[in-house]
């Protein structure tokens, strides 16, 4: 069945903050393989203008994809994420995230549409960090697959 078209521009509350540390920093640069040592290394992050250590630029689709989850979750949408694939990601920034921020998403679904039987969700996380100042706005698309016909 169709996703509901009325739930085009429902925003769900912000998330609690996400404080961003060094270490989950160093272990996301190091689990992607990106040895840029402004991730790292707080010197040289300091010698490229910034006040500590920067995230890379994918950092936040962990704590994007979970503030996704009001949306994901919400019964009234009747979303079957058993049938979910992750379509498309893009990210907007306004600045890098840094250690030290701590970052609430607030999500709003930006568009439902069916194509072929299935449901695309495009869902859109602004990013804030604790004195509201926007971060990064992340694009989120989510395939459900049409069930299979018995």
């Amino acid at each position: 069945m169709a996703l509901d078209q009325s739930f085009v521009g429902r925003t769900y509350p912000p998330t609690d903050p996400y404080e961003v540390g060094r270490e989950k920093i160093r272990e996301f640069a190091e689990s992607i393989g990106d040895p840029n040592p402004a991730y790292t290394d707080a010197e040289a992050a300091k010698a490229l203008g910034y006040s500590d250590v920067i995230a890379p630029p994918t950092f936040v689709f962990a704590i994007t994809f979970k503030a996704a989850g009001q949306v994901i979750e919400d019964p009234q949408l009747g979303l079957d994420y058993s049938r979910v694939v992750h379509g498309d990601q893009k990210f907007a920034y306004t600045r890098p995230v840094r250690s030290g921020d701590r970052l609430s998403v607030t999500s709003t679904i930006e568009a439902i549409k069916t194509m072929a039987g299935n449901d695309i969700i495009d869902i859109r996380g602004e990013v804030h960090d604790e004195a509201g100042e926007h971060v990064v706005t992340a694009f989120t698309k989510l395939v459900a697959r049409a069930a299979k016909e018995a």
